[in-house]
């Protein structure tokens, strides 16, 4: 008898300062959705955001105190996105004012990062035969 998967998602949740702010970072910069909310005070507290495959969640804390006390937030974690055409993402995003370190080539893939408003480390990539460590200027020069 064949049995069915059980863990089927990992879908990261982010706690954030603002989620007014974080609402338009990943709604108008990175073109994200919002498909599912829970506003039990008037506004969104927690809400679940998707584009095209991933999602994740966000949700603000009601005690601002306490979350700062915590420090940084995604130190030493980030969420990597596999995509088709990474530097694609990279003009999307730039052109809507994101502010992203210039693109590489590591691991045979082009890694688009940045870091979302509270700090959370966001990596775009996808395949590439380009040579490891190969700066997007250095490839753009040298096509």
């Amino acid at each position: 008898m064949e049995t069915k998967p059980n863990v089927k998602l990992t879908v990261p949740f982010f706690m954030v300062r603002d989620m007014e702010m974080s609402l338009h970072f990943y709604t108008e910069q990175l073109g994200f959705r919002v498909t599912n909310t829970w506003t039990p005070r008037g506004k969104i507290e927690w809400c679940w955001l998707q584009r095209e495959a991933v999602s994740f969640m966000l949700q603000e804390p009601r005690d601002h105190t306490k979350f700062d006390l915590q420090g940084p937030k995604g130190n030493g974690v980030s969420i990597c996105f596999q995509c088709e055409d990474a530097l694609a993402l990279y003009h999307e995003f730039t052109a809507k004012g994101v502010e992203i370190q210039e693109p590489f080539v590591g691991n045979n893939m082009w890694v688009v990062c940045f870091s979302d408003p509270d700090g959370y480390k966001l990596d775009f990539e996808s395949p590439t035969d380009v040579e490891e460590e190969t700066t997007y200027s250095e490839w753009v020069k040298n096509k």
